[in-house]
Order: structure tokens, then C-alpha cells, then sequence
């Protein structure tokens, strides 16, 4: 056995945080102001820091978005900072908004909000995810300053989810917020931290589809007002597909529902990543001919059903769902990250070639969302409740709330088909109290919207028998053959007797994996100790090609989803050669590096041609006889060694090995040449005596 761990890398993280505030007129009557610059911030609890008058020129300058758990987060030790932080922001209010309403959108407040205009509390935010929006009209004067102030906390508290879980849960303001100003009259910006327009759609086919769009319509004037709300399906290309009206009434302080019912002839549908047609929804509202509100929605018209023994169809076709699951952390940022590193992490998403995505494990940013819609990614969305739960009623209360937000802000995506509405609780203290919770969940859900799936993520230990799992319309389970428990080669007998005894449930996979450094080496790879600090590459590589190979085997699984994409900050983590982090991405933490797991899938999922060699970080290593290891989709893979080769290849599995190959002292170069012209070439040294075994810091 050969063992070998690298030395320290060097990272240089340059960040641009640069910002414009812009302001968007959606209509003649509403406008949305970005508030990302310009904060004071203290990491402290100061008394009177929501006074107008308070003294923040000490604080910090801050932009959002903003977490103050970007380093100690990520560190080990699971002592970063869970307490509060304050914001204030002083801005002058337009002397032209006198006789509208506005409003304070913020994106996300981790785990808890207190907000303050002028000094007076206009509400309170429970849950670190979902939107809020307040309206903010009494407290302020159109023509003079206003000052908001945000007391925002993620300690612990036993009323809010997730109470634990293997992931850091970074405080702070760290997405965007927003002052919005309308006119009395408009589409409702109250409903849950929505939009107030939402879109659903009935009996999809290739003929027709039944569009229905429900716009929550708010006069909060002390008059009666007449309107119409006018609702325009548009094309990619802008042109008009359908188009309804309705009149509406509305006495004094009242919110009515306006729904339009709109029959789409011939639809074009959004067909995965192979086509993700978008149609835009515009809703408009109008008082007097005017325009003084104006809504844009996507919609993919689709529709899609489980078989429990053939899988996934979507519009009436076979549509295997595999995919990763992802956290929405980075390295030295945490949560507080920007539209730039959404879509970069996308994109390795889309090499890879998945074709779905579990947003795990709670509600992400509205921008990920939208590139799954363009993207043609089928995405399993899940509420914050992970591992415990708490006997209170406040606690039922707010995880409502969470996934009244999560599904009502997030209605419209066309790509989100499942709202999942647990990880791996535990039930055991109490079964039936775990078993009630989900059930009033899944209930709330379908109510919300019955159009799409409930789901759960189990533990494996669970099956069909327990409450938790027999309470929603799908399950997946979180399976580590070969890493906590039992051998790669355990995966398939373990799903087939789930199977067998429960043929009624829809089963997927929604996590498995094994962690890896990328600078640890082991050839051949031994099975380490997962909570030791040895994670060496090749294992993982190991386990991920034998449970892949067994899943492909098995139609039944619907979905089956990584565990993970990227490594991500789990700060109570002490394992691995990066304490503070879960290891178990098929990328690093901080984007630089595909590991060769991630080739793996690549050479499985992604037709475009492509060739690895594995182990490549395996160096220096001892010089004699070795194997080398190639993924490609490619039919067939050429082998050079120091410029003489090792022979062409082919392969049934994307596997490419050449056996006792003999590596020189110094300097080896090997390239690998795929039959579809496709090329990857690297350089290891060989030294005379084995590198003593150890851990890269």
C-alpha cells in the first residue's frame, strides 16, 4: 500500500466587491431600490443601536451581502460565533413617494430578525432563508432621511429550524434587501415575501395546456377602487401567445384574489436540459387605463409523474433524474454570495452533466433557482428542518411559516418539481410527535400547491415502517455503503430489499458519497476511518464507480443525487486534512478543484467527448510498476508513457486501466489520447523510496 499526502497550498482569493445601486421601475407606479451599500455593521449587542440618534461611527462598512461567520465558520472547533450583529443604514426618501407605500424587502436574515425604522420595531423575521417584507409607510417621511436599523441574530433557539445539522449556520444579512415603493393600489408585495402573482398549470399535453394565474390584489387606501388586472403569456422572442383581462373591485383596506383562467394552444414545453423553453407571464395591474403594477413571471409548461418500478417521466417520456445536491456556502465567504459565484457554480453543475439538483437543506437564493429555469435542471427544493425537532407549538409554527415562504416565493419556477419537507429526523425519542409534524407539513404543502410532489430524506436505518417515511408522495434515502457503514458493494442488495419490501414507494437516492482530500494518495485505496484524518482521493473515486454502476442498473430509483457537489463549511467537522469542512464535494471548497470523482460522472453524464487521468495530484510517488487509470466517454483511449505507448484501449464502463506500468525516477510525463480527439496530459515525479504517509495542512 502506498500512501501519500501533499504539502500545503498556497490561495490567493481576490475579491471586487463592486456594487451600482440602480433603481427598477417594473411600472409608472412602482419602483424597487437595491440597498446593498453603504451599512454599518457591529458583531455586538449594543443597547439603543435602533435609536435614530445612536452613534454607529465606529462600526464597520459594510455591503451586503454580508455574514459574520465568513472565517470561524469553516475553521473547526465548532466555536464560531452564534449571537447577534446589528446593521444601520441612513438614506433620504424622495419627496415624490408622499401619498405611495413602501416597503422593506430583505432576501435573507440568519436565523433572526428585529427591524426598526426611525427607531420603532415594524417586525420580526423567524427563519434564516426565506424573504420578508415589511411595510415600513407609517414610520417614514417622503422628503426627509429614515433610518434602518436590523438587529439580526443566529443563536440557537429551540423555536427555529434547524435546531443541528453537519453545516455552519452563518448569521448575517447575507443576501440583498430592497425598499419598494408603490402606489395604494397594487399586486401585493405581503404575501409571504412573494411576488403576489402565481402561476399554475393542469392538464399539460402536447395539444394544450390549462394556465391559471392568481394575482393578490391590495387597496390600502381608505376608498373603494376599481381596476382591471391584465395578464399577457409571452414567448422567448416577446411576441404575444395569449392574452385575458378581468375587472376587479376592491373596497377600502382590502386584499382580493384575481384569477384568470387561460387556455395555451400547442405549448412549446420545457423539456429538461435538452430544451427549457420559458414563456414570460406578465401580470399587470390597471386603475383608469393606467399601468400602476407590473409582475414578470417565468413559466415552463411541463408535466411529469413516478412510476415506483420504471422511474421518472417527464411529459410523458423516460427522464432518469441524476444529479448532486449543493450548499450554498464558498470559502472565505460563507453565505454571503453573489450572483458571480451562483452561476460559476452552475455551470461546473451543467459539465457535469447532471440533470438535476437537490437544493439542499433549505430554501436558496431566488437567482440559483432562475438558472436551473433556463438551465432545464429538475430541482428538489427542502425545508430547514434537519435531524431534531422541538416539542413546542411555536416551533410547528415557524416551520410552517418556513414552507409557507419557501413554496409561495418560489411557486413560479418551472424547474422545482418536489418540495421536500425534512432531512433525517431522528424520531426515535417520540415517533408519533416526528410522524404528526411531517403529515401537517405535507398537508400544508399540497394545500399550498398541489401540483407538485412532497418528499422527505431519510436516514437509511428508517424504511417503509416508519411514520416519517410513509407521509409524503415520494422518499429518498441518504445511503453510505462504504463509507459510515458496510461496503460499496452493500449498495445494491440494500435498495433492491427496500424495493421488495415496499414496492408502493417511490424510491431515490437523495445523498451518498464518501469524503476525499485532494491531497491525500492511496494506491490501492483502503476503506479509511471516516471520522479519522486520513480521506485519501482514490477512495472515493472507488466508491463512487461502484454504486454509480449499480444504480444504472436499477430503473426503479427515480433520482439519484451526490452528496455532494462542492465541500462546504461545517465547522463542528474534525476530520480529513481541513478540519471545519465537509470533504465530500466533488469539487474543493473554494471552486479550484475537480476532483476525479467529478471526471467520473463527467465521462457518465456529459456526451461531450472527454478524457481524465486519475490520481494525477498523486505526486511525487515511488518510482516501478503501477496501474494508471483513465475515465472517457470515448470508445476507445491511447496511453503514452515518456513519449512510448502503452497501447489502445477499450473500455464497456468509461473505466480505462493499463497495469504495471513502470514509473521513472524524476520527471514522467503521461498522456491519454481518446478516439474522439480528445486529449489530457500529466506530469509526475517519481522518487527512489516511498513518501512517508501523513496529513496535508
Amino acid at each position: 500500500m502506498i500512501r501519500w499526502s501533499a504539502g500545503p497550498l498556497s490561495i490567493v482569493l481576490a475579491l471586487s466587491l463592486l456594487e451600482a445601486v440602480f433603481v427598477s421601475a417594473s411600472a409608472q407606479g412602482k419602483q424597487e431600490i437595491l440597498l446593498n451599500k453603504g451599512w454599518k455593521f457591529t458583531r455586538e449587542n449594543p443597547p439603543d443601536a435602533q435609536k435614530v440618534d445612536y452613534k454607529d461611527s465606529y462600526w464597520e462598512t459594510i455591503s451586503l451581502p454580508h455574514t459574520w461567520n465568513a472565517r470561524d465558520g469553516q475553521d473547526g472547533g465548532n466555536d464560531y460565533y452564534r449571537g447577534t450583529g446589528w446593521y444601520r443604514k441612513t438614506m433620504l426618501l424622495e419627496a415624490g413617494w408622499r401619498g405611495k407605500k413602501l416597503y422593506l424587502k430583505c432576501d435573507a436574515a440568519s436565523l433572526a430578525a428585529e427591524v426598526f425604522i426611525n427607531g420603532i420595531s415594524v417586525g420580526r423575521h423567524k427563519g434564516g432563508f426565506g424573504a420578508f417584507c415589511l411595510d415600513i409607510t407609517p414610520q417614514v417621511n417622503p422628503g426627509t432621511q429614515a433610518t434602518i436599523a436590523l438587529k439580526v441574530t443566529n443563536a440557537r433557539d429551540t423555536a427555529i429550524s434547524p435546531l443541528r445539522g453537519d453545516f455552519t449556520i452563518y448569521g448575517g444579512l447575507y443576501r440583498g434587501a430592497h425598499l419598494l415603493v408603490t402606489e395604494e393600489l397594487a399586486i401585493s408585495p405581503l404575501d409571504d415575501g412573494s411576488s403576489g402573482v402565481y402561476v399554475r398549470q393542469a392538464n399539460v399535453t402536447d395539444n394544450a395546456a390549462d394556465i391559471e394565474v392568481t394575482a393578490k390584489i391590495l387597496n390600502a387606501s381608505d376608498i373603494h377602487r376599481s381596476s382591471k388586472v391584465r395578464v399577457t403569456i409571452l414567448d422567448h422572442m416577446g411576441k404575444t401567445a395569449k392574452q385575458s383581462e378581468t375587472a376587479l373591485d376592491l373596497g377600502p383596506n382590502a386584499t382580493v384574489d384575481a384569477v384568470l383562467d387561460i387556455s395555451l394552444q400547442r405549448p412549446h414545453l420545457w423539456n429538461g436540459r435538452r430544451d427549457p423553453y420559458l414563456y414570460r407571464v406578465v401580470t399587470e395591474l390597471l386603475e383608469r387605463g393606467k399601468v400602476v403594477d407590473r409582475v414578470v413571471e417565468s413559466l415552463g409548461v411541463r408535466s411529469f409523474s413516478i412510476d415506483a418500478d420504471k422511474g421518472f417521466f417527464l411529459n410523458g417520456k423516460p427522464y432518469r433524474l441524476h444529479g448532486v445536491n449543493r450548499h450554498q456556502d464558498r470559502e472565505n465567504m460563507g453565505w454571503a454570495i453573489t450572483e458571480k459565484e451562483h452561476i460559476q457554480d452552475f455551470r461546473m453543475i451543467e459539465e457535469i452533466g447532471a440533470n438535476a439538483i437537490r437544493l439542499a437543506h433549505y430554501q436558496q437564493a431566488k437567482e440559483f433557482y432562475d438558472l436551473c429555469d433556463r438551465g432545464g435542471m429538475v430541482v428538489w427544493a427542502e425545508l430547514a428542518l434537519v435531524d431534531e425537532i422541538h416539542p413546542s407549538k411555536e416551533f410547528a409554527v415557524v416551520c410552517q411559516q418556513q414552507l409557507r415562504e419557501l413554496i409561495k416565493q418560489n411557486f413560479n419556477h418551472p424547474s422545482i418539481f418536489f418540495w421536500s419537507l425534512q432531512n433525517e429526523l431522528i424520531p426515535d425519542a417520540d415517533p408519533g410527535m416526528y410522524t404528526q409534524l411531517v403529515k401537517d407539513l405535507s398537508s400544508l404543502a399540497k394545500d399550498l400547491d398541489p401540483t407538485r410532489l412532497t418528499a422527505v430524506a431519510s436516514r437509511s436505518k428508517y424504511d417503509g415502517t416508519d411514520g416519517i417515511n410513509s407521509a409524503t408522495d415520494v422518499i429518498g434515502y441518504n445511503v453510505y455503503r462504504g463509507w459510515y457503514d458496510g461496503k460499496p458493494g452493500d449498495f445494491g442488495g440494500y435498495v433492491d430489499k427496500l424495493h421488495e419490501n415496499f414496492p408502493q414507494h417511490k424510491i431515490a437516492i437523495s445523498e451518498y458519497g464518501a469524503g476525499a482530500s485532494v491531497r491525500q494518495h492511496e494506491d490501492p485505496p483502503q476503506k479509511p476511518l471516516t471520522r479519522g484524518p486520513w480521506h485519501p482521493e482514490e477512495w472515493q473515486s472507488y466508491l463512487h464507480e461502484v454504486t454509480w454502476k449499480a444504480m444504472v442498473e436499477r430503473p426503479y430509483l427515480w433520482g439519484t443525487f451526490i452528496w455532494n457537489m462542492f465541500d462546504f463549511g461545517s465547522d463542528g467537522r474534525s476530520e480529513g486534512d481541513r478540519f471545519g469542512q465537509n470533504d465530500k464535494g466533488l469539487v474543493s471548497f473554494d471552486r479550484t478543484v475537480r476532483k476525479d470523482s467529478f471526471y467520473w460522472y463527467k465521462a457518465n453524464w456529459n456526451p461531450e467527448p472527454m478524457v481524465h487521468i486519475t490520481s494525477r495530484r498523486f505526486s511525487p510517488r515511488p518510482v516501478g510498476s503501477i496501474d494508471l487509470k483513465v475515465y472517457s466517454n470515448c470508445d476507445s483511449v491511447e496511453l503514452i508513457l515518456n513519449g512510448s505507448s502503452l497501447g489502445v484501449k477499450s473500455s464497456v464502463d468509461k473505466i480505462f486501466v493499463w497495469t504495471a506500468c513502470e514509473l521513472k525516477s524524476g520527471k514522467n510525463e503521461i498522456v491519454a489520447v481518446g478516439s474522439k480527439r480528445v486529449k489530457d496530459r500529466i506530469l509526475i515525479t517519481g522518487v527512489a523510496e516511498e513518501p512517508p504517509p501523513g496529513v496535508g495542512q
